[in-house]
């Protein structure tokens, strides 16, 4: 049975709307004990064995036959497909495959480099397995692998040179170093290995702040070559307000191993793939999260009467639904077309145009990343109240949507933190910015709304001239018209005209409404209505 097919029946929809949440209230003990496990509940484990038998988390780096670099041509469109029906069913599940996901091209390229020992008692083709092992076991006697990633400390989110957690080199021909630290945010800890960054001292600089040291980057796993369990303890998990099935907590390093990924004071340039990887599946699982609750208000909408007749007849409801009809098309386009750049940036077989492919991705990701994740909690408090008081019962999938829709905003740089590494990208390489317009102008002449709104960004956000400080101060700004223009380019090579001419109209006109259901006068109504689910 493909993905597809399973994850829309009954039983499988009935998973992810179960109450089972790992919550706080799992580890407050009255006594002082250390925790070492965490274990997933029996619905969450149901769904990611399923996962990981339709290939989700591995399907992009499964080599092609006789090959170990070329990869799945498709790969990464695939996952990211995957991806987008099962965050339609519980969107938690998704965040320790998506680590996974992204983790293993880091391994692959890293690990290799560090000790024999480790790397034999850390196979790492399992993490490619088709299997679920929930089992606390070490790595080489399980049958598949997952792997999570610790970045996050008290004193420092995105700010990652503020990290306190030390390492100390205890072995440099294996790389291994004992870590003495803290994370205060790691999701998925029944992982079997973590990539964590830490600063590195020595007798040098011991006494030394580490505020502004460059971080490197460890491979943590949870079981030692000598088959002894690698000291990491789990302090408290969090009760957070959604992605409540996906366990997150506080670690706490002491005496911990790890290995050195990479060079000393590299950490950010190494995870930092990774970390693409994963902002890539933030904006996936947001564009999921818009079409679910696209759905909620299209299926609510055609079998609720009011006023004499079905909500979805009625002319101001129909403005509404093509609005978030708009917006999900827009992402699900969006999010799509970035999975072919990542099939294209890491096949080799398309080697002569990876440069420009990879500038654009790399740009492209960001964008996506910041505005799709935006736009997510906006559509779907939009779509709740197509449900009326329905919409915030919690029988509905509409509380659910509803508090999940901020987290993928939040999760690996929120909204500010995108914006500047956008601006960080078009200056340290600015051929991500020149691949973008390029890009763009191949859509000229499509659509007027759209060169005129890029005519805008080209000549007033795009100034070389332009103070360092305006810049920032206007980065919100600049995100979201190359993000709008990147969308409506896309619609209008892939999608029929009357969307791409609807959705340039409603957000780059000069009649553009503020809230949904403000649409401008010219839009096809009756033709979009067509493309409603069901």
């Amino acid at each position: 049975m493909d993905i597809h097919s399973l994850m829309h029946q009954a039983s499988y929809m009935m998973l992810g709307r179960r109450k089972d949440d790992c919550t706080s209230d799992r580890l407050n003990y009255r006594h002082t004990v250390r925790i070492l496990l965490v274990f997933a509940i029996i619905n969450t484990n149901r769904l990611y064995a399923e996962q990981i038998r339709c290939w989700v988390h591995s399907v992009a780096w499964e080599p092609l036959p006789g090959s170990t670099t070329n990869f799945n041509s498709y790969g990464h469109l695939q996952h990211a497909a995957g991806l987008y029906i099962l965050t339609q069913v519980e969107a938690g599940v998704c965040c320790p495959l998506s680590m996974t996901y992204s983790g293993y091209p880091i391994l692959h390229r890293y690990l290799l480099c560090t000790s024999q020992k480790l790397t034999d008692s850390f196979p790492l083709e399992r993490i490619l397995s088709r299997k679920y092992d929930q089992r606390c076991l070490p790595a080489n006697m399980k049958t598949g692998l997952t792997i999570g990633m610790a970045l996050t400390e008290k004193q420092g989110g995105s700010d990652v040179r503020t990290n306190t957690t030390r390492a100390f080199c205890d072995n440099a021909q294996e790389k291994r170093y004992i870590l003495l630290g803290h994370k205060w945010f790691c999701s998925a800890p029944m992982s079997d290995g973590f990539l964590v960054l830490a600063q590195i001292y020595n007798d040098d600089n011991i006494n030394q702040s580490s505020s502004y040291s460059k971080p490197s980057c460890f491979f943590v796993p949870r079981w030692l070559p000598n088959g002894q369990r690698n000291p990491f303890y789990i302090q408290r998990l969090k009760d957070k307000v959604g992605n409540r099935s996906n366990a997150s907590c506080e670690l706490e390093f002491n005496n911990t191993q790890g290995w050195l990924l990479g060079k000393e004071h590299d950490g950010v340039k190494v995870i930092i793939d990774m970390i693409n990887g994963t902002r890539l599946d933030s904006a996936i699982s947001s564009a999921a999260l818009i079409r679910q609750a696209l759905v909620q208000a299209t299926w609510h909408t055609r079998h609720r009467k009011a006023f004499g007749r079905l909500l979805i007849n009625q002319p101001l409801m129909k403005q509404v639904l093509i609005d978030l009809l708009l917006e999900s098309e827009a992402a699900t386009t969006l999010v799509m077309y970035l999975a072919t750049l990542y099939d294209l940036t890491y096949n080799n077989m398309y080697s002569n145009n990876t440069g420009e492919t990879k500038a654009l991705a790399r740009i492209a990701s960001a964008l996506a990343k910041f505005w799709i994740c935006k736009r997510a909690p906006e559509t779907t408090y939009e779509a709740l109240e197509c449900l009326g008081s329905a919409g915030i019962v919690e029988e509905s999938m509409m509380p659910r949507l509803y508090r999940e829709a901020p987290v993928n905003s939040i999760w690996e740089g929120s909204g500010n933190v995108i914006c500047l590494d956008i601006l960080r990208s078009m200056k340290r390489s600015p051929e991500s910015l020149q691949a973008y317009l390029s890009f763009m102008h191949e859509t000229k002449g499509s659509n007027k709304h759209l060169d005129r709104a890029l005519e805008n960004v080209e000549k007033n956000l795009l100034k070389k001239d332009l103070p360092s400080d305006m810049l920032q101060r206007h980065a919100r700004t600049l995100a979201t018209q190359l993000a709008l223009c990147l969308q409506a380019g896309l619609l209008v090579r892939r999608l029929p005209q009357t969307v791409s001419d609807a959705f340039c109209s409603s957000r780059l006109g000069p009649n553009r409404g503020s809230i949904f259901g403000d649409l401008p006068m010219d839009i096809d109504i009756d033709t979009l209505l067509k493309r409603l689910p069901f």
